[in-house]
C-alpha cells in the first residue's frame, strides 16, 4: 500500500486565490464609491448692503451686461467721425480774400445815443474760383469785450443818410453790396454804413471796428478791421 501522510520534508499547498473571492458578475458587498471631481467654487458677491439685492458678480460677468449694443457703438463712432473730420476741415480752412479798410467817417445821431458809420473797404479775391458775397456786417469791439454788430444799410438808403449827415458822404465810393462777385485775383471797392448803439465818446475808445464779409459757400469771413 502506498504511505499517503505527508512528507514532513514539503511545505504544504498554497491556498487557492479564487477561494473566498465573490462570484464572478456579482457586486462586492461594499463597493468602494471614486471620488467626486471638485466644484470650482463662485466668486463671492459683493455685499452692497441692505436694500435691494444686487448681484454684482453675476452682473460683471455677464458680456451682454458689460457692453452696449453693437448698433449704438456705431452710431457714436459716426458722430465723432463727422466731428472731427469738420474740426479738421475748419482748422485748415482759410479766408477766400483779404482786403483794407481804407476810409472811415462817423457821425453822432442826435437824441438816439448812437453813431452812423460809413467805410469804405477793398476787398480782394485770394482764391481759385469767383467770391460772390452773401452778406455785409459791421461790428464794433469795445474795451470792455462788449460787441456790438450790424448789418450793412440797403444801397436805397444811402442818399438819406447822405442828406441827413453830408459828412458821411466825404471819400465815399458806391455802395459795396451783397451778390457782388470778384474773379480770382480781382478786387471791389465800396462802402458801407452801420450804426451802433454808442455815444461819440464811446465810439472814440473803441478797441477795434471791423467789415465782415461772408461769402457763398465758404467756411470763414473775410474780416477787414482797423
Amino acid at each position: 500500500m502506498t504511505d499517503e501522510s505527508p512528507n514532513p520534508g514539503t511545505n504544504p499547498p498554497a491556498p487557492n486565490s479564487s477561494e473566498g473571492a465573490p462570484p464572478v458578475g456579482v457586486p462586492p458587498a461594499n463597493p468602494i464609491e471614486p471620488a467626486a471631481a471638485p466644484t470650482a467654487s463662485k466668486p463671492p458677491a459683493l455685499d452692497l448692503g441692505p436694500g435691494v439685492g444686487i448681484n454684482v458678480t453675476q452682473d460683471m460677468a455677464t458680456p451682454e451686461r458689460n457692453l452696449p449694443p453693437a448698433k449704438i457703438l456705431l452710431i457714436a463712432l459716426a458722430g465723432l467721425a463727422v466731428v472731427l473730420a469738420i474740426y479738421g476741415f475748419l482748422g485748415r480752412a482759410q479766408p477766400q480774400g483779404a482786403g483794407s479798410v481804407d476810409n472811415m467817417v462817423a457821425v453822432e445821431i442826435p437824441n438816439q445815443n448812437a453813431m452812423l458809420v460809413a467805410v469804405t473797404v477793398t476787398v480782394h479775391n485770394s482764391g481759385e474760383k469767383p467770391l460772390w458775397i452773401h452778406s455785409i456786417q459791421g461790428k464794433l469791439q469795445m474795451p470792455d469785450k462788449k460787441e456790438y454788430s450790424d448789418v450793412a444799410a440797403s444801397a436805397v438808403d444811402f442818399a438819406r443818410y447822405f442828406e441827413a449827415f453830408p459828412s458821411l458822404k466825404q471819400n465815399s465810393l458806391p455802395t459795396l453790396m451783397p451778390e457782388t462777385k470778384i474773379l480770382p485775383g480781382n478786387e471791389a471797392k465800396g462802402t458801407v454804413i452801420v450804426s451802433f448803439p454808442v455815444k461819440q465818446d464811446e465810439f472814440e475808445k473803441r478797441q477795434s471796428l471791423s467789415v465782415s464779409i461772408q461769402p457763398y459757400d465758404q467756411p470763414l469771413p473775410v474780416v477787414l478791421t482797423k
